[in-house]
């Protein structure tokens, strides 16, 4: 990453996308994005000074189904009107993971996000840019989103284990 200048970079939003996929019946996974969201990466001198910080409105939720994604901003769920964000602050650099608090429904847990940094580069207008990836797997049990039903057949409905997939955009400091 010595090719990223030091200073505090703004997620490209258009340009980014975090989501989650969830087993579903056990038998199937659906998959969700939330729509609007916004952070910024601050860059160090070193790798080990990158912080990253994003903001998500529980309220742009989507899965492509209006009636589950009504579900999802529910008290059964996220409680969007109780609780209108979901947020990430990490607070260190080990290796190639980025540790930080994760926050839902006012339940902060430390999480580690497998990251890579997927290079920079100048677009056709002028703007340098960077990306990275980041994955983690989360109980949403721990975060208070224990809503579920049985299954006739056993097991239950939505699977406590939640994938998150985060595909994030910076856009250089302006000065840079």
């Amino acid at each position: 990453m010595s090719d990223l200048t030091p200073g505090t970079w703004t997620l490209d939003a258009a340009h980014t996308s975090a989501g989650f996929t969830v087993r579903h019946a056990g038998i199937s996974k659906v998959r969700g994005t939330f729509g609007e969201l916004e952070g910024t990466l601050t860059v160090g001198e070193s790798d080990e000074d990158l912080a990253f910080s994003t903001t998500l409105q529980v309220a742009s939720i989507s899965t492509g189904n209006a009636d589950r994604d009504g579900h999802l901003r529910s008290a059964d769920f996220f409680d969007a009107e109780t609780y209108p964000t979901i947020t990430f602050v990490s607070t260190r650099v080990e290796g190639d993971q980025l540790v930080g608090d994760l926050t839902i429904r006012d339940t902060t847990r430390e999480i580690s996000l497998d990251f890579t940094y997927e290079g920079a580069a100048t677009d056709p207008f002028g703007t340098y840019r960077a990306g990275f990836t980041g994955e983690t797997t989360i109980s949403r049990k721990d975060f208070g989103l224990s809503w579920n039903a049985a299954l006739e057949a056993g097991g239950v409905l939505v699977s406590d284990s939640v994938k998150i997939v985060v595909e994030a955009e910076f856009t250089a400091p302006t000065a840079a």
